[in-house]
């Protein structure tokens, strides 16, 4: 999400509309979808084409599948009904019982109680508001009626499963939070004695109106027992209605952090695995937060601090910044310590300061770090790297390079490559975890560093990635001969003697060879512009091959790598298509398409990147002579690779009788046979 990096896209047919969520199935890694309420698709990641994927028109019209852990997904039907995905697929037409009538469900949520799905939903009718609590597995179904308040109803619920009791959550129109007990019933009565409906009351929890300020809430969502997070607007009299993200104290009623969106919300508010998920102007907006043990001392604490929202611990608005290293690591420090009380939290930490009084946080360490010497500040990281504690590994040291990197940016004449190599190369970083790492190394020049990072890093921006592929082609190969590069994905297609020469090594498979490509095209070309362009020798040295050969094997998504392929300068396209060009006709050689050593490209990321180059200098490529002679050997490749493809299909059926024969054929019996393939 940080480097705005789709990883799929699926559409549905002209005319058909998305009626629930899509979910992932946990357990097979699919995900599933309802389109035109009765039309159920399930498909995986590696699927292009939705029209393609498993399809199941089911007899009733579906409300919302939810997807749990550990638990086969639930699909709620309009009517009430609800069934295992398992049990759904068993026969897609069954019947669905309607046990709502003519109620019309509000919202719905799951919950796992040890190892059984239990699903709530609420539903209206005529101004009245009921509950459903229902077990699909022991086909267990209890019918509340939710107490009314006085002119107001509620606008959004939600709900979390605490020491079964579900806690249920209303947003009302009243500004108001209210909350609704429902105990999970153990089902032991008979179901007559069920039938009469059971009123729920509700209780305030929170007041949302005070001293004239209102926050008029549109999503509510709970993140613990203790803590709510609302998106809204704040209208306060004689100002300008703004809307804002706040989380609440349920425990306490009192006011965690603020933060203002003055780009606008769509009105919606997603949780998952402690971040929020909203819509701030045209862009999908990530923020994690930590919820901590409910103190008063905390929560007054808390209180004090959302008057200053950008220096709380509780959410992290910001992204990681020098002055917020204390704020924001004190946070991170609390995922291994969440589940401990405040109180014990407190004498923990005051037990290992008298043990260990020169501990510090990652945050006042790294500060404290900015004036040390060099000598003193490696020392000092590689100390930490060692004991930093699993679950906060990976962020610190993450920061760890982030400090490195700050370094070089105030000294220039600072830059330790081996250490930063040694981290990059032995710890599994990402590139949001460092993001000015690639930037320095870029203007270091140190292109070991960039194609190790090419190598590991899995969320690369296509602007850096562009960067690096500019700055490997125009650096010369004289230069490159001093440096360092890993050759491990080129020493096995590109032989090369003490001098550099490349010893041409004739490789013939499949009954491939130049010269049958020659023949196949009806095209004569001269011996002196074979070696240079027909892809019989590398146009680039083995070491510029291997850093090419490392942008190759970058994920990249081609709407964002397509504007910055084009500024890229014509003799560098040329000779990065002569490379790719290369590299073709040596997968072309091969019977299974492949080029061997460690990390070499593969025959599809040789293609897509010849046509993104081809999409972005076509013209140029056109209207330049040096490049006329190069397209012409390309398409004449192609061409005579699609003959030859055509030409097997065509023998298809006769190969596939073979095959056959061979199977029916004793292995012990010596023959001779013919064979005719008309």
């Amino acid at each position: 999400i940080s480097d705005q990096k789709p990883l799929g896209c699926w559409s549905v047919k002209h005319g058909q509309i998305l009626t629930c969520p899509v979910v992932c199935n946990f357990e097979t890694h699919e995900y599933i979808a309802v389109h035109d309420n009765k039309v159920l698709r399930i498909w995986k990641n590696e699927d292009i084409n939705l029209d393609k994927a498993f399809k199941a028109t089911l007899s009733a019209d579906v409300y919302r599948i939810h997807s749990l852990p550990g638990a086969g997904p639930l699909v709620l039907f309009r009517g009430g009904g609800v069934r295992t995905l398992d049990v759904l697929l068993e026969a897609p037409q069954q019947e669905i019982e309607n046990l709502i009538s003519d109620e019309a469900i509000r919202w719905s949520g799951a919950f796992m109680e040890g190892q059984q799905p239990v699903l709530i939903f609420t539903t209206e009718k005529d101004g009245d508001f009921f509950v459903y609590i229902q077990k699909p597995k022991l086909s267990s179904l209890h019918k509340y009626k939710l107490e009314q308040q006085e002119s107001s109803k509620p606008l959004c619920f939600t709900a979390h499963l605490t020491n079964q009791t579900v806690t249920l959550l209303c947003l009302y129109s009243n500004y108001s939070v209210y909350q609704v007990l429902v105990p999970l019933q153990q089902d032991t009565e008979e179901e007559e004695e069920e039938e009469e409906e059971e009123i729920l009351s509700t209780s305030l929890l929170l007041n949302f109106s005070v001293s004239g300020t209102v926050l008029k809430g549109t999503s509510l969502v709970a993140l613990d027992k203790d803590h709510v997070a609302v998106l809204g607007s704040l209208d306060a009299p004689g100002k300008e209605p703004r809307e804002c993200l706040s989380v609440w104290n349920t425990k306490f009623q009192t006011l965690q952090t603020s933060k203002e969106l003055p780009l606008g919300t769509s009105g919606q508010l997603w949780c998952y695995e402690e971040k929020f998920f909203l819509i701030h102007g045209k862009v999908l907006t990530v923020i994690m937060y930590k919820c901590e043990t409910s103190s008063l001392a905390a929560a007054v604490g808390k209180l004090k601090d959302c008057q200053t929202p950008d220096v709380s611990s509780f959410v992290n608005w910001n992204t990681l910044e020098d002055e917020e290293l204390v704020v924001s690591f004190q946070s991170q420090e609390s995922v291994a310590l969440k589940a401990e009380s405040r109180m014990n939290l407190r004498s923990r930490r005051s037990t290992v300061a008298k043990a260990q009084p020169e501990t510090l946080s990652v945050g006042q360490l790294l500060l404290n770090l900015k004036d040390a010497s060099t000598y003193v500040l490696e020392t000092e990281l590689r100390q930490l790297m060692a004991k930093a504690p699993t679950p906060d590994l990976q962020a610190t040291i993450g920061c760890v390079v982030t400090a490195l990197t700050d370094r070089c940016k105030t000294n220039p004449k600072y830059y330790p490559q081996s250490f930063l190599q040694q981290i990059v190369e032995t710890r599994d970083l990402s590139y949001s975890l460092c993001p000015d790492l690639m930037a320095v190394a870029l203007e270091k020049k140190d292109v070991h560093l960039l194609q190790i990072c090419l190598q590991r890093f899995p969320d690369i921006p296509e602007e850096i990635t562009y960067a690096c592929l500019k700055a490997f082609l125009s650096i010369s190969e004289d230069h490159l001969q001093s440096i360092d590069v890993n050759l491990d994905s080129v020493i096995c297609y590109i032989d090369v003697e003490f001098n550099d020469q490349e010893v041409k090594t004739e490789i013939v498979e499949n009954g491939f060879s130049a010269e049958m490509e020659q023949d196949m095209c009806d095209t004569k070309i001269p011996k002196d512009t074979q070696s240079r362009s027909d892809g019989e020798s590398c146009p680039v040295g083995p070491h510029k091959a291997a850093l090419l050969n490392a942008v190759l094997h970058s994920a990249y998504t081609e709407t964002f790598l397509l504007p910055h392929l084009k500024n890229l300068p014509a003799q560098e396209v040329i000779l990065f298509l002569r490379y790719l060009y290369y590299l073709y006709v040596k997968c072309s050689e091969k019977v299974n398409t492949a080029l061997p050593g460690i990390r070499s490209p593969t025959i599809n990321q040789i293609m897509d990147w010849m046509c993104l180059l081809l999409d972005a200098h076509f013209t140029a490529m056109v209207m330049l002579p040096e490049a006329k002679e190069l397209l012409s050997n390309l398409h004449k490749f192609v061409r005579a690779q699609v003959r030859f493809y055509s030409e097997l299909n065509k023998i298809e059926g006769s190969l596939r009788e073979l095959q056959r024969l061979n199977h029916l054929r004793e292995s012990q019996t010596y023959s001779i046979e013919v064979l005719e393939i008309i």
